[in-house]
């Protein structure tokens, strides 16, 4: 691995579908969706939450505590993508077209 890549920032998504159809339940997918907001994920749509990892290497981390957090029934999928590939979504409003999210800005300590 070089050291380009193995220092590239990746967009990290958390899609799922969990059941709701009792309390239990909707208690469950609550509890998920709060460990995913604690991790740094935000919403991008319902069910559709992003977060941005520095490298691949901290994503997994991050992949780590989201397993830690899955509930035992329903579905989830992470995926990772490139900053890069993360650009060149297209994301719209009805029909009109807006640019995707930006990456959080870096804090530089002295």
């Amino acid at each position: 691995m070089t050291l380009s890549s193995r220092y590239r920032s990746v967009w990290l998504f958390a899609m799922f579908d969990l059941p709701v159809t009792t309390k239990k339940a909707r208690r469950l997918y609550a509890r998920f969706r709060k460990a995913l907001l604690m991790e740094g994920f935000t919403m991008l749509q319902f069910s559709v939450y992003a977060r941005h990892c520095v490298s691949e290497e901290s994503s997994d981390s991050i992949r780590q505590h989201v397993r830690q957090a899955l509930p035992p029934e329903g579905q989830v999928r992470l995926l990772a993508v490139t900053d890069r590939q993360f650009e060149k979504m297209e994301v719209y409003f009805g029909k009109k077209r807006r640019p995707a999210e930006e990456p959080p800005k870096q804090f530089m300590l002295f």
